[in-house]
């Protein structure tokens, strides 16, 4: 299950949320758990992808 990433525009606490791909395209608003602002910006998260290959 994806791990969603947001920043809160209000008090700039960044904060995840764990939900299906389905849930988060229904889901119309976000709230920051801090301050209950709905003011949200998602960010994106870097990652690592791991191959067999050896580069």
């Amino acid at each position: 299950m994806p791990i969603y990433e947001f920043k809160c525009n209000k008090c700039g606490k960044p904060f995840s949320l764990q939900m299906t791909i389905s849930e988060y395209d229904t889901t119309k608003s976000f709230v920051c758990p801090h301050c209950k602002s709905k003011s949200v910006k998602r960010v994106f998260s870097s990652f690592t992808a791991v191959t067999s290959k050896k580069s």
